[in-house]
């Protein structure tokens, strides 16, 4: 038996994470595990105010994260239960990264290296890019009241850490391949032919990692 599929969507705000893991779900039957956003009490405030209300809100996502996470393991991957996800938890070091002083960070990371230090692994990865005009477009068009602040400037800082990022993921981790797909050319809510060739590069990683399907 091949390993239980566990795949993570990752990228930028606004990027079409959800949207992706939506259709993986639908077409595969996977249990989709959506991140908490706009539940969290700090983030309109860190919008407004990134230096002052920073570490409340990357340590909200941390421990809401991780609590999602644990509870996939016991209740979904332990049960041979397949699951997308439209985030991956590492994604909290390259927010953190960007927003938190110096002292901050460090004390955050120890945290975060105790809490996630044996939390479940994506056997796949797909990472999403686009513009930053495309990923303006798509933040206005789904109109979430606690993302009206988003500065341009800092989506545009966030696009250059998410690659950085994933190329130190892929030396990390090279036993789990990731498909890159790039969101200016591909409308898979829209295009079924673009849908289809994103399933289709997904079935041929689940294959060729022997994650059964």
């Amino acid at each position: 038996m091949g390993k239980i599929p566990f795949i993570a969507v990752e990228g930028p705000i606004g990027v079409g994470k959800t949207s992706l893991a939506n259709k993986i779900n639908n077409h595969f039957n996977f249990h989709l595990l959506k991140e908490i956003v706009e539940e969290n009490p700090f983030l309109g405030k860190f919008y407004d105010n990134i230096e002052e209300w920073s570490f409340q809100t990357e340590m909200f996502f941390l421990c809401n994260r991780y609590k999602q996470l644990e509870d996939i393991e016991k209740k979904y991957l332990m049960e041979q239960i397949p699951v997308v996800s439209d985030y991956h938890i590492s994604k909290n070091m390259i927010f953190a990264k960007m927003t938190l002083n110096n002292e901050q960070f460090q004390k955050y990371e120890e945290i975060y290296k105790i809490l996630t230090i044996d939390m479940p692994k994506p056997n796949i990865m797909i990472y999403l890019n686009a513009s930053l005009d495309t990923l303006l477009s798509r933040i206005e068009q789904r109109g979430r009241e606690v993302e009206h602040n988003i500065q341009a400037s800092y989506l545009q800082q966030l696009s250059y850490e998410y690659e950085i990022f994933m190329k130190q993921f892929e030396q990390e981790h090279p036993e789990i391949p990731i498909i890159r797909l790039n969101g200016d050319n591909l409308d898979y809510v829209k295009s079924q032919e673009d849908l289809n060739y994103v399933l289709t590069q997904v079935e041929k990683s689940l294959k060729e990692g022997k994650v059964a399907l």
